[in-house]
């Protein structure tokens, strides 16, 4: 309804040329600036007010570090919200906010922009069954493991101090009436979006020009001609660009369609819908530099690994 919206403002309102660069890079902006935005107050809100009838002290002690189970639930959890990779950081802060351990917040933000209900059925249609299950393996098994090795590598330091309110028990917050709970929810979701809304409009602002001004042709011709080099340099180049996980299966499939192998059409989605300069300038607001070079090696390492393991595996899976 939101994309409506504004496709209505600047197709028919204003009567713009939707073939313009500029205008559908300004359309981008705007649409996604409010989507985050308005993401960003309703998530935080939300765990805000769960927060409040439910202490810190509780939640971590049921998703403790030394449990593979948390890892898998939140990457399950990724896998079934319809977020990009930047869509998907409110909720990563929520889950910061909580408490909840670092590993396991980051296998819900690997896991959410790689696998969701409309990537999956774009990608049964075009790509059939088999490919799709083990492509949505493939995410979790990445979701997972990044998140065990960033969670086991103790770097809760790097993240910046004032991005989380300091912590109070919820019994000593003494919440008496519903009002209460709600005021407390809104009051924390505005404070965590007056420190990042600049980031915010910063970073879409970079994604927008990435998005509409980078040409796909150049892209498939790097890509087409690289050998076994291929599936790094995929993963290399899809990681600057910024798309939603929607709008980048048709151009695995235009890849794959021409002739690059399957892992390597494969890993070059993986990396636009994980991972995106957008994302780390958001990021950025929230974590030091050290934390998101980390997170970004460990899923780029992760996704060159499924995409040699599909261009190994394509002659099976045909």
């Amino acid at each position: 309804m939101l994309q409506q919206l504004v496709n209505y403002i600047f197709y028919d309102l204003f009567k713009l040329n939707q073939d313009l660069k500029w205008v559908g890079a300004a359309n981008f902006f705007i649409y996604d600036t409010i989507k985050i935005l308005l993401l960003l107050i309703v998530m935080i809100s939300f765990i805000a007010f769960f927060r409040s009838f439910i202490t810190k002290k509780k939640i971590r002690s049921v998703l403790s570090e030394d449990k593979f189970m948390p890892y898998l639930s939140a990457s399950f959890f990724g896998a079934i919200t319809p977020f990009c990779s930047c869509s998907s950081i409110p909720l990563f802060l929520s889950f910061l906010e909580l408490n909840i351990p670092l590993g396991v917040a980051f296998s819900f933000l690997v896991t959410s922009p790689l696998i969701n209900q409309y990537l999956i059925i774009l990608m049964l249609g075009l790509f059939g069954l088999k490919i799709t299950l083990l492509y949505i393996i493939s995410g979790m098994f990445i979701g997972v493991l990044s998140g065990l090795i960033l969670g086991k590598m103790n770097l809760k330091h790097l993240i910046v101090d004032d991005i989380i309110i300091p912590e109070q028990e919820t019994k000593e917050m003494k919440f008496k009436t519903f009002p209460s709970r709600i005021k407390f929810s809104i009051s924390e979701s505005m404070l965590i979006v007056k420190k990042l809304w600049l980031w915010v409009i910063v970073g879409v602002g970079l994604g927008a020009i990435i998005h509409n001004f980078i040409p796909q042709a150049a892209i498939e011709a790097a890509i087409s001609k690289t050998g076994p080099l291929s599936v790094p340099l995929a993963t290399i180049l899809g990681v600057p660009m910024y798309a939603s996980c929607i709008a980048i299966v048709p151009v695995a499939v235009a890849l794959f369609e021409k002739g690059v192998p399957l892992g390597t059409a494969l890993a070059f989605m993986m990396a636009t819908s994980a991972l995106s300069l957008p994302e780390a300038i958001l990021l950025k607001r929230a974590m030091k530099l050290k934390l998101i070079a980390i997170f970004f090696a460990i899923t780029s390492l992760g996704i060159i690994l499924i995409g040699y393991l599909f261009n190994l595996a394509e002659n099976l899976l045909q």
